[in-house]
């Protein structure tokens, strides 16, 4: 039995993990490095402090399987009922629906929020997080040409919308 639930400060490790993971193995960060944990916790702390939710989806031994979170999307005030989701998934549970599982949250929690816009930048070679994006009702709204340069090739970013009161 899977379950999602807001994340704690004790899931920040394996949160870690999983991105650590994406970073040097797929195109769905474009950082070159993992992060440290001490700056992970930072960056638990600082969406806690903000109201920024982090979920993650554990199954019936509590393994952290993915996580999802919504982060500022821009700091100008105009920018404020926007926001940008992520979601990354272990790479052993990759493929087994534990994306559908993290992205019905992220969308109640954007309401909740008073949100009027979600966001999502995807790679365009990553097409399993373009589709699941669609299934939730994202639509494309903008492509930028050859931005990220990562493991010895240009890549495309699409950028995906929902109107979260729509």
């Amino acid at each position: 039995m899977f379950e999602v639930r807001r994340a704690t400060r004790e899931d920040v490790p394996a949160i870690l993990e999983i991105y650590s993971d994406a970073v040097l193995h797929t195109t769905a960060s474009a950082e070159y490095a993992p992060p440290s944990l001490e700056s992970r916790y930072e960056w638990f702390d600082e969406h806690e402090r903000d109201g920024y939710p982090i979920f993650v989806a554990t199954n019936e031994t509590g393994e952290v399987m993915g996580w999802s979170s919504l982060s500022r999307y821009k700091e100008r005030f105009g920018y404020r009922f926007s926001v940008e989701s992520s979601i990354y998934i272990h790479p052993q549970w990759r493929g087994r629906g534990v994306g559908k599982l993290l992205m019905p949250p992220l969308i109640d929690a954007a309401r909740e929020m008073g949100m009027h816009a979600l966001i999502a930048g995807v790679s365009s070679d990553n097409v399993v997080s373009l589709k699941l994006h669609e299934q939730f009702g994202f639509e494309r709204v903008a492509q930028f040409r050859e931005v990220v340069y990562k493991f010895d090739q240009w890549l495309d970013v699409i950028y995906l919308e929902r109107l979260v009161d729509k």
